[in-house]
């Protein structure tokens, strides 16, 4: 069948796009950053048009000839008026997907409880029911998937999860840690997700899925610290901890930021079971499926200790951070525009040199005065930013998209360019970018590297002359350190990893 999939530069989406081609179906996807859905290992299997759900005629476009689309964006944390963001996108898909006499729409949504009236739902889960509704209200054939917490690597739940067992051996822990859940596994959601492709027409509903069993939040923890050899964790639950307050602690102890973790954190309160398990009459279960919940977890540690994440939860933008391109230069007239360029001549190759600056951030560091990068990390975190704690999705190889600590890959030319995007809360646009060449005087190679900062208002202007004169330290080392490290892992040959923190 032809499929749209929406949302396909996300967790669920990007891991979906291969299932589906798998399956024999052939596959278009729509964002509003095709060049990160080109980044992809599939891309050239696919076909990619830009398009925003909330733009009728873009959805008018993609959705023409089209069988099936998967519904997999939603604006989680995007601000105060995310549910109205949410409506309107659904509601355009859905009177688009009528008009097209498209044949069926798949949307993974969340799990709810059954005696907590919509009104008493947090706005996440209350949001997703109702696009949930609005597609099924639509005329065409519609199955929602209703999942509670999702266990793949990379996933958010996956990470607060590993996270907050791995750094706590002890912990006073908000009172949703009683609350009965039932998990499942993502290879499972995946599954599901591509035999509803092949649903009857006559079959418009909602479907539980989840794995074989109930556990508790703190069950769980007990259960990941058994498979990952950890001691036996101490949980001590106080209900002084709300939801809010849990949500700073959780975005202060793993890698997802208050942004993010508040939603999930409010939505832990109530108890998610699976109220049936019909899907299962059109798509069957094989042996050990659904996947137990031990196995899930060994599944996704084997991923991330062998670097094959595929996606992160991070592969979406951090709600609010900001998204435009980088400024025409030298001849852009868009206001004050401030740069720091440094430049070396390396005692390397060109691939030696790349191999450095493509394995940077995450463990390997950021090769300058470690304690300002994590000051500078900390005070991010502080205002609800992303913070130095994201890492990244793969150790050695990046593509556009790719979350990079508080940066994101903007644009890669592989061997000659890394540009990354500041998504650190800052008065102003940030952008870092590294270059490899060779200079045609010397033939020797040469590493060029330039910050970019574009201030918004009186403050963005303070910031720069503010931290101006550390420029020296963390830019001037980092380009001195780049190069250096580039020597030292030349003679090594290709096989070695990239760098270490300097």
């Amino acid at each position: 069948m032809n499929c749209l999939v929406t949302g396909a530069s996300g967790y669920i989406g990007g891991r979906l796009v291969p299932e589906l081609l798998a399956a024999g179906h052939r596959v278009r996807c729509v964002g509003r950053s095709p060049e990160k859905l080109r980044a992809h290992p599939w891309a050239d299997r696919v076909e990619i048009v830009e398009g925003d759900v909330r733009d009728p005629v873009a959805m008018a476009d993609a959705l023409r000839g089209m069988d099936v689309a998967y519904y997999l964006v939603h604006a989680l944390g995007t601000g105060r008026d995310f549910e109205a963001s949410d409506r309107r996108a659904a509601r355009t898909v859905a009177e688009q997907a009528a008009a097209a006499g498209l044949r069926r729409l798949v949307y993974l949504g969340g799990l709810t409880p059954a005696d907590v009236p919509p009104e008493q739902l947090s706005p996440h889960l209350r949001s997703r029911a109702e696009v949930g509704e609005i597609l099924l209200a639509s005329g065409v054939p519609t199955a929602v998937l209703r999942a509670a917490v999702i266990i793949g690597s990379g996933s958010a739940s996956f990470e607060m999860l590993r996270y907050l067992t791995e750094r706590l051996p002890v912990m006073i822990t908000p009172s949703w840690v009683r609350t009965r859940i039932q998990p499942i596994a993502v290879r499972d959601v995946l599954r599901y997700l591509v035999g509803c492709a092949a649903l009857p027409a006559d079959v418009s509903r909602t479907f539980d899925i989840g794995g074989p069993e109930v556990l508790t939040y703190a069950a769980m923890m007990h259960r990941y610290a058994r498979v990952a050899g950890l001691p036996r964790r101490l949980i001590l639950p106080v209900p002084l901890l709300t939801p809010r307050l849990s949500s700073y602690w959780v975005g202060l102890v793993t890698p997802v930021p208050h942004a993010i973790a508040a939603p999930l954190a409010a939505s832990l309160r109530y108890e998610v079971v699976c109220r049936e398990h019909d899907i299962a009459r059109y798509v069957p279960d094989g042996p050990r499926q659904p996947l137990p919940f031990a196995d899930a977890l060994r599944l996704a540690l084997r991923k991330v200790q062998d670097a094959q994440v595929a996606t992160r939860w991070s592969s979406a933008a951090l709600p609010g951070a900001p998204s435009d391109p980088l400024p025409t230069d030298p001849d852009w007239a868009g206001g004050s525009l401030y740069t720091d360029r440094r430049e070396r001549t390396v005692d390397a190759s060109q691939a030696a040199l790349w191999r450095v600056v493509e394995g940077i951030g995450g463990e390997h560091g950021w090769y300058s005065f470690p304690l300002a990068w994590a000051v500078r990390g900390w005070l991010d975190r502080l205002v609800g930013g992303a913070g130095l704690r994201r890492g990244r999705r793969d150790a050695e190889h990046l593509r556009v998209g790719d979350a990079l600590d508080f940066w994101r890959v903007e644009a890669i030319d592989p061997g000659r360019l890394l540009r990354l995007r500041a998504e650190m809360r800052l008065p102003g646009l940030a952008w870092l970018e590294m270059r490899v060449d060779r200079d045609p005087a010397t033939g020797r190679t040469r590493y060029r590297q330039r910050a970019i900062y574009h201030p918004r208002g009186l403050l963005g202007h303070a910031y720069w002359w503010s931290v101006a004169p550390f420029h020296a330290v963390v830019f001037g080392g980092m380009a001195r350190n780049i190069a250096g490290a580039a020597a030292r892992e030349a003679p090594r040959g290709s096989a070695e990893p990239a760098g270490r923190a300097r």
